[in-house]
């Protein structure tokens, strides 16, 4: 699938593994799991693809963040994103767009 990012600081967190803004900076263990999870999630092709991947543990968000979904990064931080599907059961993901990188119990 294709992989989109929604702010920049993800986009370079991704491909640079730093961010200029610092309010963006992460411990390098992390960014080395984000990078990690980002490419599960575009070497998916369908959402179903990720459930064996136990550690992302996929959900669905409900109230004020209905309409994301999510994988852990780790026990503290999680991918927000949306993804755009095409043709029927099983969904075949064409674009995912990544929202967010949250700590998860902020």
């Amino acid at each position: 699938m294709k992989i989109l990012f929604k702010k920049e600081y993800l986009r370079e967190l991704y491909e640079e593994g730093k961010t200029k803004n610092k309010k963006y900076r992460f411990q390098p263990s992390l960014t080395k799991q984000f990078k990690n999870t980002i490419d599960k999630l575009r070497n998916a092709n369908r959402i179903e693809e990720l459930f064996p991947f136990k550690s992302l543990n996929y959900e669905k968000l409900t109230g004020d963040k209905a309409g994301l979904e999510s994988v852990r990064v780790n026990q503290q931080y999680r991918i927000e994103f949306f993804c755009n599907y095409e043709g029927e059961e099983p969904n075949i993901i064409t674009i995912c767009s990544i929202v967010e990188l949250s700590n998860h119990y902020k």
